[in-house]
């Protein structure tokens, strides 16, 4: 069996929140939820598992980075939502270009934060 990617959990201050957030910009599929998770399913079988920190042991989130690979229709769906809610967002990485999407590797990208922190980017063409 080849190595295939099956699941993270993925800090959160509110993991109802943060799974909103994603089902609603990417349009993915709310999963069922069990136990401390928070749960949205995305194409391929990949489960998105959201968790609460307590903030007592974890005052501060290690915020991480997260890349998502949408098609052409889905980016200008999912970008119109991050504008009509005030979401900022940058075409770089180093966020030197704010409110732009970006052209690189052959087609569009954007990077912009969840509502735990997460740096969040999406591209319509993978870089390899």
């Amino acid at each position: 069996m080849p190595v295939t990617f099956n699941h993270t959990i993925v800090a959160a201050r509110d993991r109802a929140e943060s799974a909103r957030f994603f089902r609603e910009i990417f349009e993915a599929a709310e999963a069922p939820s069990w136990g401390p998770f928070t749960n949205v399913l995305l194409d391929g079988g990949v489960l998105i598992q959201f968790a609460d920190l307590p903030v007592d042991a974890f005052p501060e989130i290690q915020n991480q980075h997260y890349a998502f690979l949408v098609d052409d229709e889905l980016f200008d769906r999912a970008y119109r939502r991050l504008r009509e809610r005030g979401v900022e967002h940058w075409a770089d990485p180093q966020m030197s270009r704010p409110g732009q999407t970006n052209t690189e590797h052959g087609g569009r990208g954007v990077y912009f934060r969840d509502p735990a922190g997460h740096f969040l980017e999406m591209i319509t063409r993978p870089y390899l």
